[in-house]
């Protein structure tokens, strides 16, 4: 152990190391199906009690598991949960570009899918508007809850306890002279949006943007996206907003039954 730890130039320290090993473990059986201690560590080259320990740790997660007859590991349902929260995401973005180009078409403004993410909303998928002034690229951006349309949907949707998590950490920053920054104030337009079915931002993250949102349910009837409008604040009045909400509403509820929801 007289080199412990030091590390050649450009190797990765300890933890990315572990990481990066322990994602090599899982491609192996994903690809062979089934792998035994001793077939790991000489596929990954360590030794049989670093291959061990790495899939220990798996195991602990739910990562791998293994069959207890011959001692040989194979992917766990670990595995399934983390790639449903992502299928449910593609599934989100394969259904809501139909939906997204005819309401284009339909509603003269650039249409988003955004989904919440850590404590904010990140936007999956866009299409512009053709119009001559129209909203830049949103796709892969994360955004603030409190003062959009698509976070205040998200946010108006969860449970008072994950609410009050997320809001405690991401806090209600001021971006433009009518950002909402009251908590109360803030809570009594979530209520209004669950009541009226989709939540307006009026020049609160950008001055001169105006957006509206409606929630995108799954089979089970959980709120997992928002389905916006957004335009310029001069086009999107408070009278276009509202001519515009029921047919924004009617594209969401399409949206979440392509997605199994029954309602």
């Amino acid at each position: 152990m007289g080199n412990h730890g030091v590390e050649s130039a450009g190797a990765p320290s300890g933890g990315v190391q572990s990481v990066d090993r322990a994602v090599s473990v899982l491609e192996i059986l994903a690809q062979h199906g089934e792998a035994g201690v001793s077939e790991v560590a000489s596929a990954i080259d360590v030794h049989k009690s670093t291959a061990f320990r790495l899939l220990g740790a798996l195991e602990a997660h739910g990562m791998v598991e293994q069959e207890s007859e011959r001692g040989k590991y194979r992917l766990g349902f670990g595995v399934v949960r983390l790639a449903g929260a992502v299928t449910g995401r593609i599934a989100v973005t394969r259904h809501g570009r139909g939906v997204c180009e005819r309401l284009v078409d339909d509603v003269g403004e650039t249409m988003n899918i955004a989904v919440l993410e850590s404590c904010h909303a990140i936007n999956l998928y866009q299409v512009r508007s053709t119009s001559a002034i129209a909203a830049q690229n949103w796709v892969g951006r994360q955004t603030p809850l409190h003062c959009t349309s698509s976070g205040k949907v998200l946010l108006a949707h969860l449970d008072r306890m994950d609410r009050d998590a997320l809001l405690a950490e991401a806090g209600l920053p001021r971006m433009t002279p009518r950002t909402v920054t009251s908590r109360k104030k803030l809570e009594a337009e979530l209520a209004e949006a669950r009541e009226q079915g989709y939540a307006v931002t009026r020049e609160e993250y950008e001055e001169g943007l105006n957006a509206l949102s409606a929630p995108v349910r799954s089979g089970d009837g959980e709120v997992v996206a928002a389905l916006s409008a957004s335009g310029p604040a001069f086009r999107l009045t408070d009278e276009r907003l509202r001519e515009l909400a029921p047919v924004l509403v009617a594209g969401a509820d399409e949206l979440s039954r392509r997605l199994g929801y029954p309602g």
